[in-house]
């Protein structure tokens, strides 16, 4: 208990910096809701967390309506997700969430950059038992019984219910989102935003030399447009930059 709640005070420091970064991440993540459960929220449960996503991060509704009508038209290439795994300077694990029309070019990009900051990009399976994959809802939790709440989910799997400032936040394993998703809606609790994290199991304290080594190569994977998340083993603590 309390490791999602630390491990989400540190990365809250490091949003994204750019909304268009934001944007350009949900713009892929409807096309891939869309391509596999439809354009209507109503019946694609997978879309309706990315609506809502979108909305969180205040992205304008005719760009949601675009989007999904874009990737509703057969024209429209999908994206595939792939995962990379690799090690950074003084032995820190990455995990790379892409979602990439093109891997060849993706594959290329990713190696280059390791090669580059002096770490070595991994084989399938060589970091990810690192990380626990988890999933996340934040809710509104205005005038809710926190403790009843986490004695009913409980039985959905949850790990973690703690509030911060931008509302309740409600962690578990990556199995238990569809469960924990109707569950929140059967019950009309207003979902704000949700999503998947992997944290790391064991984190490792560097240097402020071996800091910067690390993040010059943490930098140039998330400027890539198809990378969209980046998780590591190197402690964070909240008042990095």
């Amino acid at each position: 208990m309390g490791r999602a709640f630390e491990f989400r005070k540190a990365r809250k420091m490091k949003r994204w910096a750019a909304m268009s970064k934001a944007f350009t991440r949900i713009g892929k993540d409807i096309v891939m809701a869309v391509k596999e459960g439809g354009p209507d929220p109503d019946t694609n449960s997978r879309l309706r967390a990315v609506i809502q996503n979108a909305k969180a991060v205040n992205m304008p509704k005719d760009n949601i309506e675009r989007a999904i009508k874009r990737a509703s038209d057969k024209s429209q290439g999908d994206y595939k997700e792939v995962l990379f795994e690799g090690y950074a300077p003084h032995g820190i694990a990455i995990l790379i969430e892409t979602a990439t029309d093109n891997n060849t070019r993706t594959v290329a990009n990713i190696r280059s950059y390791f090669n580059k900051c002096d770490g070595s990009l991994g084989t399938s399976g060589s970091v990810v038992f690192m990380f626990d994959h988890t999933c996340n809802f934040r809710i509104n939790g205005e005038g809710m019984d926190l403790e009843e709440l986490e004695l009913e989910l409980i039985d959905h799997g949850v790990d973690e219910i703690f509030e911060d400032e931008d509302g309740v936040m409600i962690y578990a394993p990556f199995e238990s989102f569809g469960a924990i998703q109707s569950y929140l809606e059967k019950n009309n609790i207003e979902i704000l935003s949700s999503g998947f994290e992997r944290i790391p199991q064991v984190t490792k304290t560097l240097s402020e030399e071996a800091v910067s080594d690390v993040e010059k190569l943490l930098e140039k994977i998330e400027e890539d447009d198809d990378v969209q998340n980046v998780y590591h083993t190197m402690e964070e603590t909240s008042s990095e930059d």
